[in-house]
């Protein structure tokens, strides 16, 4: 299932794999550590943001839209699912 958010997601996670690629290539030209150590933590940074913004994006668009309102069996076992990526 598409959503409108994904896009959006692909560009935060384009932006991550350019920050690992960034990371190979100063490892590569033996740059210093505390250098290499911050673009990982940019690289780990961006990717945490996405993982929760599409999480947030699937609680608030997939669990909520039941029909009735109410929480099923199906949607709390999905949303117990998710929480371990939290």
């Amino acid at each position: 299932m598409t959503h409108a958010s994904h896009p959006a997601f692909i560009k935060r996670l384009k932006r991550a794999h350019g920050h690992l690629a960034s990371v190979i290539a100063m490892m590569e030209a033996q740059k210093p550590c505390a250098d290499i150590a911050q673009q990982l933590f940019a690289v780990e940074s961006a990717i945490g943001n996405a993982k929760r913004e599409l999480i947030h994006d699937h609680l608030d668009h997939c669990l909520s839209d039941s029909p009735d309102g109410q929480v099923t069996q199906a949607t709390l076992a999905e949303f117990r699912h998710l929480a371990k990526y939290l």
